[in-house]
């Protein structure tokens, strides 16, 4: 995968990452095409895009074995909720072995979000 890095973004996921994580609003939605044009076809995870309303919702590409979320506040849904909802479920704590997400949120820079 190749590194996208700016102030706000530094996506350099390692290759350990059991999964991606791209998230953020109307005015993130340039930064998360840039990225996952960066993505091999075989990279797998989530996008979540908040906008106002139905209208706001454009096409974005992702590899296959991505989900593409737009989430529309007029209908009453949130990012948090979601991102919060979605997490929960990719970093289950277990006896077994942890789990991981190279996430970049649209507040700052990328980081790696385990189960630990």
């Amino acid at each position: 995968m190749s590194p996208v890095t700016s102030s706000s973004v530094a996506w350099n996921p390692p290759a350990d990452a059991d999964r991606l994580l791209l998230a953020g609003n109307e005015a993130c939605v340039e930064t998360i095409r840039l990225i996952l044009a960066t993505l091999p076809s075989s990279a797998r995870g989530q996008v979540f895009v908040e906008v106002q309303s139905e209208d706001d919702i454009e096409q974005l590409a992702a590899p296959g074995r991505f989900s593409v979320s737009w989430l529309v506040r007029d209908r009453g849904q949130a990012l948090r909720r979601s991102l919060d909802a979605w997490l929960a479920e990719m970093l289950p704590v277990s006896a077994f072995g942890s789990s991981s997400v190279y996430s970049w949120q649209g507040d700052g820079p990328a980081r790696l979000l385990t189960s630990d």
